[in-house]
């Protein structure tokens, strides 16, 4: 990396973004981030970038409105600063959950979100594990998909855990979930979730072999827990020995905390991509992602493949 690069980092994840600059041996960039006393956001670069290649890391965690607001101002301000290539380093992509008309008259939020990005002259987007992969369609630019899997394995592998079983705890994260059992050389079970009747309670059951097992159950990401924590308590009652989860974003909505500080997981563990408050529950492990990133910046910067970061056998799907 050399002076053509700047980095800026929003308000979202300061302590990720401070990592990664440490990795890299940069400092961040200056800026001027506030809020009126109304809400609104305001923003300043405080250094000439002009002709530069500029990186924004911002994850849309919560506040979500007010942190994708906030990286589009700055994105704004790169592109009327005359910045050579934007790229927007997103570790969370918010609104991924709302990916497709599933009711009717309702919006495809993340297609907008692409929308305003690119809107506002974003050259690249650089993202960890989107919920859905077919996001990266919405885009007219490149758009660098990372996986965590990497860290993940490597962890679970160094458990040392015997009759290792990987779970997914519904039937939209099969794929993952034997992508992790494959490397791990693991058995595959699914937690199969179902709706009997209206105002009936759901029936979970499970697909495969968890009696006398260590299960790892695998998600993208753990918002509220609730469903988690009931997959835990199913595969327990399936004659589990021990549950372990591993989830990309720790999101940790509303009681998500005291959801999983009383369920059956002996370890969560999640990567650092939103900031996990110190009052997380003994049983919450976060894991670095900062080198992930930086690997993936400077491959960008010097054009160079970003898929081998990863290498044959790290390669998710």
């Amino acid at each position: 990396m050399d002076g053509r690069t700047v980095l800026f980092s929003g308000r979202g994840n300061p302590e990720l973004s401070a990592r990664i600059a440490d990795c890299i041996g940069m400092r961040l960039g200056q800026i001027k981030l506030v809020n009126f006393s109304d809400g609104e956001n305001y923003c300043q670069l405080l250094e000439n970038v002009r002709g530069r290649d500029v990186f924004v890391i911002q994850p849309t965690c919560q506040p979500v409105n007010d942190n994708l607001m906030e990286l589009l101002l700055i994105l704004d301000a790169l592109k009327r600063a005359s910045a050579q290539r934007i790229n927007a380093v997103i570790p969370y992509y918010g609104y991924a959950r709302q990916d497709r008309k599933d009711k009717p008259r309702v919006p495809i939020t993340s297609r907008l979100v692409a929308d305003l990005l690119e809107t506002v002259g974003v050259d690249r987007i650089i993202c960890v594990d989107v919920h859905a992969a077919q996001i990266q369609g919405f885009f007219n630019v490149p758009v660098d998909h990372l996986f965590a899997a990497s860290i993940f394995v490597d962890h679970i592998r160094h458990m040392n855990l015997k009759n290792l079983t990987v779970v997914s705890p519904d039937a939209g994260g099969v794929e993952r979930a034997r992508a992790y059992a494959k490397r791990l050389n693991a058995e595959l079970a699914i937690v199969d979730k179902r709706r009997e009747a209206a105002n009936v309670a759901e029936v979970m059951n499970v697909i495969g072999d968890v009696k006398k097992r260590n299960c790892f159950i695998v998600d993208d990401m753990i918002d509220t827990g609730g469903t988690l924590a009931a997959a835990a308590k199913t595969v327990k009652e399936e004659g589990a020995t021990r549950v372990y989860a591993a989830a990309t974003h720790g999101v940790f909505s509303g009681d998500a905390f005291s959801i999983l500080r009383a369920s059956e997981f002996e370890e969560i563990v999640v990567t650092d991509t939103i900031p996990v408050g110190p009052d997380r529950p003994d049983n919450v492990r976060v894991l670095p992602c900062a080198e992930l990133l930086t690997d993936s910046i400077r491959r960008i910067f010097v054009d160079d493949s970003v898929s081998e970061v990863f290498g044959a056998e790290n390669q998710l799907f």
